[in-house]
């Protein structure tokens, strides 16, 4: 079963960051995420998804490349091709993968504006380790689908100041 995590940052470029190092942390197969999408409110009030894939630029070219082929066999390669990639870039457009558009942009309205929202689907993950990476990264825990326990660890390690290699700092309890 998979946990969502909302957790909001004051810019775009600053969850963009966050987003860039759990995509380095699933390389190294320490979470495995099913989604990742960055909710921002713009100025104007308008919420704006910033996915990890265009479903639309994708389903186009497959499309296109079958809408090809199966043109080809019937001599109209072109008309094949077009209809193709028509049809696959409007399936792309209608089909939403992941997290649920409609709620991403509901739950953004209530940031500030150029506030921007990481959405998180994560099917699994080495919390310990994970929780070490993203130790002082900043930002506000919004909404989990994690127990008590896991969300305060969450929370914990976002405000927690992060450690230098090599330097005798120890932490502190922070007074609540």
């Amino acid at each position: 079963m998979s946990d969502l995590i909302v957790i909001v940052y004051p810019t775009e470029d600053k969850a963009e960051a966050i987003r860039e190092k759990l995509l380095n942390l699933q390389k190294e197969y320490l979470i495995e995420l099913s989604d990742a999408v960055i909710a921002v409110k713009q100025g104007n009030g308008r919420v704006k998804l910033v996915q990890l894939m265009n479903t639309t630029a994708i389903s186009a070219v497959s499309g296109g490349f079958w809408g090809l082929l199966i043109g080809s066999i019937f001599l109209m390669p072109l008309l094949g091709a077009s209809i193709g990639a028509a049809s696959g870039a409007l399936s792309g457009a209608l089909s939403d993968y992941g997290i649920n558009d409609g709620f991403m942009k509901e739950l953004a309205t209530s940031l500030k504006p150029e506030n921007a929202a990481l959405f998180l689907l994560i099917r699994k993950m080495t919390a310990d380790k994970v929780l070490d990476e993203l130790k002082g990264t900043g930002g506000t825990v919004l909404r989990t689908s994690l127990n008590h326990s896991k969300e305060q660890a969450l929370r914990d390690a976002l405000a927690a100041s992060p450690v230098l290699a090599g330097s005798a700092h120890t932490d502190t309890p922070a007074a609540t």
